[in-house]
């Protein structure tokens, strides 16, 4: 398997996470690429036509994406059990999946509103209201913190653990912890898994 990938990218982490708790990590080889919210990666859009990553390329040549999908096949190759089969289990897992997504898709448009728009076009007041996402999504993990699992994770804590992270990472300004004890104890405790410890984030 090849997983084409970026370093920074919390989507990325997910599946590597993931890949490290199934006992994947050592099976994919893993392709640098260039991912850019404006620019094109051609190395990237030959097998995904979104041209974002995470793209898994299966031996056989099938594509996989985004990282939803590809965080189920790694785990269906494994028996970490990061994906409940059925019932109430499952459902947590995936809405929590959702809300990690939710909070890194308004993260990343918010950064990216600074990052990648010309100062001209930037529009400071859609910025403003993907970070109040971000706030209302910290405020959801805060009241189930204290519910989290910090070892046999699902992929809700998976995604949420790399949300959070990546706010580490790319937003330290808004010291989240502050005003979300029991999340940040959480992923305190849950940051400290090796999984974790071996993907942390970081710029080329």
């Amino acid at each position: 398997m090849r997983l084409l990938y970026a370093p920074t990218s919390p989507f990325v982490r997910k599946v590597v996470v993931c890949a490290h708790l199934s006992g994947q990590a050592e099976r994919i080889q893993w392709l640098d690429s260039a991912a850019h919210p404006v620019r094109r990666d051609d190395r990237i859009a030959a097998h995904n036509p979104l041209a974002k990553v995470p793209t898994l390329i299966l031996d056989d040549g099938q594509s996989l994406y985004d990282s939803r999908v590809i965080c189920e096949y790694v785990d269906s190759l494994g028996s970490a059990g990061i994906f409940p089969v059925a019932g109430p289990a499952r459902w947590t897992a995936l809405t929590r999946q959702a809300l990690g997504d939710g909070l890194l898709d308004a993260a990343l448009l918010a950064r990216y509103e600074l990052t990648a728009r010309p100062p001209e076009v930037q529009w400071p007041v859609w910025r403003e209201a993907l970070l109040t996402k971000v706030a209302a999504c910290l405020d959801a993990v805060e009241a189930i913190g204290p519910g989290l699992a910090t070892s046999a994770p699902t992929i809700g804590e998976i995604t949420l653990g790399c949300a959070l992270g990546y706010l580490n990472f790319r937003f330290p300004e808004l010291d989240w912890r502050y005003n979300h004890p029991a999340a940040a104890r959480w992923y305190g405790t849950f940051a400290q898994l090796p999984a974790m410890q071996a993907t942390l984030p970081h710029d080329a």
